[in-house]
């Protein structure tokens, strides 16, 4: 009997919801999530947030955002004749600041700036200042001194939630023993979460089923097989 035709599966972008009522708190991003919380009364007006890809950094930096009506740049962005005109809103969100070139002489302009006027600056990066390649002693010196928090790999419990809630926005509908099983099985990062999530979704469409364990089991496997290719 020949095997039934597959359903063409649409790559359809899922837009990320970034609401505080979206973000899921747990041991190992909670001290972050607090002083995000804790905004205005930060210890400094500069705020470094360390994490892996996945971790929630950009899900706290648009949190802030919101709250604090601040604009939102990538790191390339801050360049020496924008300056004035970031930092003019009193709040200001970058993102992956170990990414690509600096500006380095912006970058430092613009914390004493922001430190002169009064306003907030948040920072995302997946490493530390001291691993950002960076030349300028005082600027690498400023971003020392600067209040940090990390965000540490999920807990089983995140893992679990994040997995959960990955399935409801797509709107399936997966057994527990499914996300245990995944759970226990994938590396501890929303990331690879949200990849898996995304791959059984378009392989139960195409097959016109449920997400299941067995096919679960299918979609790790061959990963785990083009990752040792």
């Amino acid at each position: 009997m020949p095997d039934a035709p597959k359903q063409l599966a649409f790559d359809l972008p899922l837009d990320p919801r970034y609401g505080r009522e979206d973000f899921l708190v747990s041991p190992s991003n909670e001290k972050a999530y607090g002083l995000i919380e804790a905004w205005p009364e930060w210890p400094d007006t500069i705020l470094v947030l360390v994490g892996p890809p996945g971790s929630g950094k950009s899900h706290l930096a648009s949190i802030w955002a919101t709250d604090a009506r601040a604009w939102t740049i990538e790191a390339a962005e801050a360049s020496g004749d924008k300056v004035p005109h970031l930092i003019s809103s009193g709040a200001l969100a970058i993102e992956d600041m170990d990414r690509g070139p600096l500006d380095e002489a912006a970058l430092f302009h613009l914390l004493n700036l922001a430190r002169e006027r009064g306003a907030f600056v948040l920072m995302t990066c997946e490493n530390p200042p001291d691993r950002w390649g960076l030349t300028t002693p005082d600027l690498l010196s400023r971003l020392r001194l600067a209040p940090s928090v990390s965000l540490d790999p999920p807990d089983d419990a995140l893992l679990k939630a994040v997995l959960v809630k990955l399935f409801v926005d797509r709107q399936l509908v997966v057994d527990t023993t499914v996300v245990d099983y995944i759970a226990l099985r994938i590396e501890r990062s929303l990331a690879r979460a949200a990849d898996v999530v995304s791959r059984l979704d378009k392989e139960a469409l195409s097959r016109g089923r449920r997400v299941s364990r067995a096919i679960a089991a299918e979609i790790l496997g061959s990963q785990e097989t083009e990752e040792s290719e």
